[in-house]
């Protein structure tokens, strides 16, 4: 191992053994996953007082193989198209550093796909068809954000993309399977979260922004520049949360909702974090606390719905 890939290991802890797959699945970006099905299947349950836990677990595990393999197709393109080196922070690092091979990454992406598809097949027999043509689009536009010969990761749509599908999408999904229907209320709600899974995207950008600039790519991080784009970091959590607090006043979430404001301190960890660093391991950190805020907001809003739903 050369000594560059070991100072790059040890300054992101990276470890061997199992640690090298945990690594792979990116696990701080999973949460953009967890978060829109638990708060899609929550509102069907105070709305409409019904809950599936199986269709709940289908779905869960579904879109966190989705989200998965759409992290592996990502490190597999990636360094096919030569953007990926052992000094690359923000990856799994398991074919430049751990030497895995890229075939390997491959080939587990579209089993993890597969898996989806079967759980995609239950699901559309127990609510709709239509499901599985919304669930089919889905894994496409995750194959493509880095595979097919113009990726969308490489143009300033990955924030709109990842923030409409993963967001709004899948909270709508997640609601329709448990009730059968679609309430105009749930995508209202979708919208807050649908912001912060895209801010999870923009910060990766930022801190990738430079090599990102060298290989050509054009995203919203690059476009704007990296003081600009922690500006718009930083307008884009202040709407959500004013947004949030909207619908607090209007009555579309119940005043328990306010909790969700705890996760306000993280926010600003991000964005202090951006502000401070230039350097991508120095904005790691940062780049995570994005994933973890909307999780704590996520996770927050769902209890809320449910202690709104009891008192």
């Amino acid at each position: 191992m050369s000594q560059n890939k070991i100072n790059v290991k040890q300054a992101l802890n990276e470890r061997e053994g199992f640690q090298v797959w945990w690594r792979l699945l990116r696990p701080h970006t999973l949460t953009a996953s967890f978060v829109p099905v638990f708060v899609g299947s929550m509102f069907a349950f105070i709305h409409d007082d019904t809950f599936h836990p199986v269709l709940f677990l289908a779905m869960l595990f579904a879109a966190l193989l989705i989200q998965a393999a759409t992290n592996m197709f990502n490190e597999y393109y990636d360094f096919v198209r030569g953007l990926d080196n052992e000094s690359s922070v923000g990856i799994g690092g398991t074919i430049v550093r751990d030497g895995v091979r890229p075939q390997v990454i491959l080939r587990l992406a579209f089993l993890f796909f597969g898996i989806a598809v079967l759980l995609g097949v239950y699901i559309s027999i127990t609510s709709s068809w239509w499901i599985a043509v919304i669930g089919s689009a889905s894994m496409l536009i995750g194959y493509l954000y880095t595979g097919g010969p113009l990726p969308i990761a490489y143009t300033p749509l990955g924030e709109i993309c990842s923030g409409l599908l993963m967001g709004t999408v899948m909270i709508a999904i997640s609601y329709f399977i448990q009730t059968q229907h679609l309430d105009m209320n749930v995508l209202l709600v979708s919208i807050p979260v649908a912001i912060f899974i895209a801010t999870i995207m923009l910060a990766n950008n930022i801190r990738d922004l430079d090599n990102d600039k060298e290989n050509g790519r054009k995203t919203i991080a690059i476009l704007l520049g990296k003081d600009n784009a922690v500006i718009f970091l930083a307008g884009l959590l202040t709407f959500a949360y004013l947004y949030t607090g909207l619908l607090i006043f209007i009555g579309v979430l119940p005043i328990w909702s306010i909790i969700t404001f705890l996760s306000v301190f993280i926010a600003i960890d991000v964005l202090k974090g951006f502000v401070k660093y230039n350097e991508p391991v120095e904005m790691m950190p940062a780049m995570a606390a994005t994933g973890k805020n909307n999780t704590i907001y996520g996770f927050l809003l769902g209890i809320s719905l449910l202690i709104g739903h009891f008192f």
